[in-house]
């Protein structure tokens, strides 16, 4: 490598910084320009990209009210159009649906999801998917020894090669994978909790996984007040789910009473 590479992609990073500042001044400008020549015209511009911005953030609330709510049928309903145009499909559309039943508590449709995978260059592609959902089912089949083994091996895997936001959300997850497998192994450190209410709201999809497993570290650490709120909310889980089991004895363990009928 050479020793200048580090000098030289700052200096662009500062051009660049640079760049960005004066064409952001000078859009503004001649946006109040135009809005002071053509108010009328302005306000249709300005209302329809308002609008564009509106659609798009009810659309990623729906999204995000859909992955919290459990319904899994909903989501596989919502998610399989998609699956006959990604690159791969019979290996990818069957990994899909089987982090979505995972992601839900249910174990047995995930790991037939799993297992109807062609194996093949997608499916050794798919690796760090693979480890993240094996590492999720085994934690929720009590086998608490493989699951810490998967973690730390997708722990191991290389940083993905992509964008510094991105990379950061899979680090997370990665991490986030590895405290789920502690806290039902009962073997959770400082910071667990924290980092798995963390990536719930990273990944709305596993957002009750890593809720519960955070109620495990809460019951485990004593803080009752804290399971309260991590299962505030929750669906009824079907009797399908994992999920459902989880959810009566650890709040067996709370004294929490669920509402009549739930």
């Amino acid at each position: 490598m050479n020793p200048f590479d580090d000098e030289d992609d700052a200096r662009l990073a500062r051009l660049l910084r640079v760049a960005l500042f004066v064409a952001s001044a000078l859009f503004a400008a001649a946006a109040l320009r135009f809005a002071w020549y053509e108010p009328v015209l302005a306000a249709i511009v300005l209302g329809a990209s308002s609008a564009i911005i509106g659609v798009r953030w009810l659309g990623r609330r729906r999204l995000r009210k859909l992955l919290r709510s459990g319904d899994i049928r909903r989501l596989l309903q919502r998610w399989s159009p998609s699956f006959r145009r990604i690159p791969h499909p019979a290996t990818m559309a069957p990994l899909m649906t089987a982090m979505a039943f995972a992601a839900y508590g249910w174990v047995e449709k995930a790991r037939a999801a799993m297992a109807a995978a062609e194996r093949g260059p997608a499916w050794e592609a798919a690796i760090e998917h693979r480890l993240f959902l094996d590492t999720l089912l085994s934690s929720f089949e009590g086998d608490r020894e493989g699951a810490l083994e998967t973690a730390r091996r997708l722990e191991r895997l290389p940083p993905p090669e992509t964008s510094a936001s991105l990379r950061g959300r899979v680090l997370t997850l990665r991490a986030a994978a590895g405290a789920l497998a502690r806290a039902f192994a009962h073997e959770s450190q400082p910071g667990d909790r924290q980092l798995l209410e963390l990536a719930g709201e990273v990944s709305p999809l596993v957002f009750w996984a890593m809720r519960y497993a955070a109620a495990v570290v809460a019951i485990d650490q004593g803080d009752v007040a804290r399971v309260r709120s991590l299962l505030a909310g929750a669906p009824v889980w079907p009797e399908e789910s994992t999920f459902r089991a989880f959810h009566d004895e650890i709040a067996d363990r709370a004294g929490l009473v669920r509402a009549a009928g739930a």
